[in-house]
């Protein structure tokens, strides 16, 4: 059975127990007290039983912190240690990290991520193919990328997908179209009788789209069909009608002609996530990059609450 936690869990941890309080321990983490409280609950869930408690002075650990404790020295040590080596390799010559991404995700998830990392690594190049979600699935499994950002492995066997997030689809429209008069969810039946506008056949948000609705006994009645979100967009701004596209894809601020509004009955949603093969084994540089985006990510809490913006994909 496999442990679900991170770095900074485990150096929150260290520090609460070294520092003697969770006050401390923040300031020297740079973090605020609730996300450290936040960061050792995740820890004591993952190892099914609490590892620290407070006294009259001071935060001091359980009888299972105490054997933990070690331990966590040990495997931050080691990952200190990988750190360095990257840091060596990114001295010593210019690695290049080659990804596979969605173009929605390259655009709102990628490039802060990235500049934190060349901040640490400045000698490190990343080679970016912001590709759809079949593509890239394809060039991860040809060995093209080290890893990708993209859908759902499907039943490939020789691929692992990590989910990240879920990213539901909803209803583009003008703001004077009159489906965006209503202010709550539409339902997919009400789209009949409008011009709709999707995506052709080959695009896995279409694959996705046709399979969920099919389950529901529903079906796109399209007029527009289009090779890219970012055209579909335009369509609908020029008032030709209406589009169903995923929420990363949608603008997140205040548009001047567009709005959204969420699709239910049934809710349709794609599963973005990281996508390796199996038997390979990450350079270091790419190792330490997927750290870095998988914990940024997760504690982005935004991403699973908040519209995206993203105007290709």
């Amino acid at each position: 059975m496999s442990i679900n936690c991170e770095v900074l869990d485990l150096r929150a941890f260290l520090a609460v127990v070294e520092l003697e309080g969770f006050h401390k321990a923040a300031d020297a983490l740079n973090l605020s007290q609730p996300a450290l409280t936040r960061r050792i609950q995740k820890l004591e869930a993952a190892v099914g039983a609490a590892l620290l408690e407070r006294t009259t002075r001071r935060v001091a650990p359980t009888a299972v912190g105490r054997e933990l404790v070690p331990l966590v020295r040990r495997m931050l040590d080691e990952f200190d240690q990988s750190l360095f080596s990257v840091r060596e390799l990114g001295e010593r010559q210019s690695a290049v990290v080659t990804i596979a991404c969605l173009p929605t995700a390259a655009f709102y998830f990628l490039p802060r991520v990235i500049k934190r990392f060349n901040a640490q690594f400045p000698q490190i190049r990343f080679r970016i193919l912001d590709l759809s979600a079949n593509d890239g699935l394809a060039s991860v499994a040809r060995g093209e990328v080290e890893f990708g950002i993209t859908l759902s492995a499907s039943s490939d066997p020789d691929l692992q997908f990590t989910p990240l997030m879920d990213d539901p689809f909803v209803l583009a429209c003008r703001k004077d179209h009159p489906l965006a008069a209503t202010t709550g969810p539409i339902r997919w039946s009400e789209l009949e009788g409008h011009r709709l506008i999707t995506v052709g056949r080959t695009s896995g948000n279409r694959t996705l789209l046709d399979a969920a609705l099919a389950r529901s006994n529903l079906r796109l009645q399209w007029f527009y069909e289009v090779t890219h979100l970012s055209t579909s967009l335009g369509l609908v701004e020029a008032g030709l009608g209406v589009s169903v596209l995923p929420s990363l894809a949608t603008p997140q601020d205040e548009h001047a002609y567009l709005t959204t509004r969420p699709l239910v009955e049934p809710e349709v949603s794609r599963s973005i996530g990281v996508v390796r093969r199996r038997q390979s084994r990450l350079s270091p540089a790419a190792g330490h990059f997927l750290d870095m985006l998988l914990g940024e990510w997760q504690d982005d809490a935004a991403i699973n609450t908040a519209r995206q913006i993203a105007p290709t994909a």
